[in-house]
């Protein structure tokens, strides 16, 4: 089994441009996979891809008023 790269609650929050905080609830309400280690959280990279770009969701659709 391939664990692939772990990110620290910091570098997720950096990269989504958010807090610690609002991490911390995505993983407590589900909505980001996470583990914990000790008394740290690590996200795994596929984790927040896949929150990022989640499967089967096309770029753009449903978002606004569609210009003619």
């Amino acid at each position: 089994m391939e664990i692939g790269k772990m990110l620290k609650l910091s570098e997720v929050a950096e990269i989504l441009r958010v807090s610690r905080q609002t991490v911390l609830r995505l993983i407590k309400t589900g909505q980001i996979r996470a583990i914990k280690v000790g008394r740290q959280w690590r996200v795994p990279e596929e984790a927040l891809k896949t929150l990022i770009n989640p499967e089967g969701s096309k770029s753009g659709e449903g978002k606004g008023k569609r210009s003619e």
